[in-house]
C-alpha cells in the first residue's frame, strides 16, 4: 500500500458514512481518505495508490456526516453548502428511501393537486405506468436522493429506443410514462425528502412524426358505413358516439335520467364507466351537449320501448341490464365494423375524433367545440386537432 507524504493525515474508510455503497463498505480495509489542503475535504485512495474521488466529512450535532464527490471542486461545494445549511438550521439528511420503494408508498396515498382530486382509476393507471417503465429502467437500490435530471433524461433515451422496447412508442405514451416519477418527485420536494426536483429541467422532445402518428378520423363514408351497418341493438349508441363526441366511457354510464328530450334536447355527461367503476368526468362539472331532433326522435323511441324502466336504468344496457363492457363490445362489434368499413386502425375515440374534425371544418366556435368535448380549455383542444383545421394558412388581407 502507498504510504501516506509526512504532512498528510489518513482516514480509514470504516468511519461512518451514510451515503456510501456497500460494496465500497465492504473494503474498507483496502481504501483510505487522504487530508487535502481544504480542512474537511479528503481524496480517496484505493488499495493502488490510485485516487478514485473525494469526500467531504463535516459534522451535524453530535454525528459526523461524510458525502462524496467525484472532484476536487464537487467535494468542496458539497461541503460548503452542508456546513451553511446546518450553521441556518436547514441540514436536510439524505434519505435512505429508494426510487422504488418510494413510488410505491407515494402512490397508495397520492391525493393529486386539483381541486377534484385523485380518480381511483388514474391510481391504477400510474401504479401500471410505475410497474411497466421505472420499476423495469430503475436499479432496485437506487436512492430518491440520487436521481438526477441526468438520470431521467437517459429514462427517457430508453422510452424512445425501438430496440429495447422491441417497437416505437409513440411521443404521447413516453410522456405518460414520465407523469407518475414528475409527481412522485415533485412530492418528495414538497415533504423535504429531496432539496431539489430533477424532473423539473426534463425535456421530452418531439421526435420525427411517422406516417400514421397523427389523430386519424372517419372520412363521411367510413361513417356511414360503420353506423349503417352496425347491429340494431347498438346501432343507436355508435350513432350518438358519432353525433356527440362522447367518450366510450361517459356514453355507457349513461342513465335515462341524463337524456333531456324536452325543449332543446341534450344529453348531459355527469359520471362515467372506468374499468367498472363509476367515476366523475374529467369535466370537472360535467356537461350538457345538443342533441339533433332526428337523434332526439330516435332516443324517444328507444326509452319508449322500455316503459317500465325508471330514471336510474342504464340508457344502454346488456342483457342482464348492466353497463355494457368496451373490452367485449370492441371486438365483437366494433372491429368487425370498422374492417368492413377499410378503417381497421379505428376504435371507439375515433369517433369523437370525427366529431371534432366535422365541427372545425363547419368553422364551430372554439370554446364551444371545447366545452361540448369536455376539454379543460380551448387552447387543449387546438393542439389536440391543430392538424384538422382547414386550410394551409391566413388569407391575405386587402386594406
Amino acid at each position: 500500500m502507498t504510504r501516506p507524504m509526512a504532512h498528510e493525515v489518513v482516514l480509514m474508510s470504516g468511519s461512518q458514512d451514510t451515503t456510501a455503497p456497500a460494496a465500497e463498505q465492504s473494503c474498507g480495509d483496502k481504501r483510505r481518505l487522504v487530508k487535502t489542503k481544504t480542512p474537511g475535504v479528503f481524496k480517496r485512495i484505493d488499495g493502488k495508490g490510485r485516487t478514485i474521488g473525494y469526500a467531504c466529512v463535516y459534522r451535524s450535532g453530535a454525528r459526523q456526516r461524510k458525502r462524496h464527490a467525484r472532484t476536487y471542486e464537487e467535494a468542496k461545494r458539497i461541503k460548503r453548502e452542508s456546513e451553511t445549511d446546518r450553521d441556518r438550521g436547514e441540514l436536510q439528511e439524505r434519505s435512505a428511501i429508494t426510487l422504488r420503494r418510494y413510488l410505491e408508498e407515494w402512490v397508495g396515498r397520492y391525493r393529486g393537486q386539483g381541486r377534484r382530486g385523485f380518480r381511483e382509476s388514474t391510481r391504477e393507471e400510474y401504479r401500471r405506468l410505475i410497474g411497466a417503465h421505472a420499476h423495469r429502467y430503475f436499479p432496485a437500490r437506487l436512492k430518491l436522493v440520487d436521481v438526477s435530471t441526468y438520470t431521467l433524461a437517459r429514462f427517457v433515451d430508453w422510452l424512445a429506443d425501438e430496440e429495447a422496447q422491441g417497437k416505437r412508442l409513440g411521443d404521447r405514451t413516453i410522456a405518460n410514462a414520465t407523469i407518475p416519477l414528475r409527481a412522485g418527485l415533485a412530492t418528495a420536494k414538497r415533504e423535504g425528502l429531496i432539496r431539489h426536483n430533477p424532473a423539473q429541467g426534463l425535456a421530452l422532445p418531439p421526435r420525427q412524426q411517422l406516417e400514421g402518428d397523427e389523430i386519424k378520423v372517419f372520412t363521411p363514408e367510413q361513417l356511414a358505413t360503420v353506423v349503417g351497418h352496425a347491429p340494431e341493438r347498438h346501432r343507436l349508441l355508435l350513432e350518438l358516439l358519432a353525433a356527440t363526441g362522447l367518450r366510450i366511457s361517459e356514453a355507457i354510464a349513461l342513465q335515462r335520467l341524463h337524456v333531456q328530450l324536452e325543449g332543446e334536447p341534450e344529453v348531459c355527461v355527469r359520471r362515467a364507466l372506468v374499468r367498472g367503476r363509476i367515476e366523475p368526468p374529467k369535466t370537472k362539472h360535467g356537461r350538457e351537449v345538443r342533441l339533433s331532433d332526428s337523434l332526439a326522435a330516435k332516443l324517444r323511441a328507444h326509452l319508449a320501448a322500455r316503459p317500465d324502466q325508471d330514471s336510474t336504468a342504464i340508457l344502454f344496457p346488456n342483457e342482464s341490464g348492466a353497463p355494457l363492457d368496451p373490452t367485449n363490445l370492441r371486438p365483437r362489434v366494433l372491429k368487425p365494423l370498422v374492417r368492413q368499413a377499410e378503417a381497421p386502425w379505428a376504435g371507439f375515440h375515433t369517433f369523437r375524433h370525427t366529431f371534432a374534425s366535422l365541427h372545425l371544418k363547419r368553422g364551430t366556435n372554439l370554446l364551444q367545440l371545447s366545452r361540448a368535448l369536455g376539454h379543460h380549455s380551448p387552447a387543449f383542444t387546438l393542439t389536440r386537432y391543430t392538424h384538422l383545421l382547414p386550410g394551409e394558412g391566413a388569407p391575405a388581407l386587402s386594406l
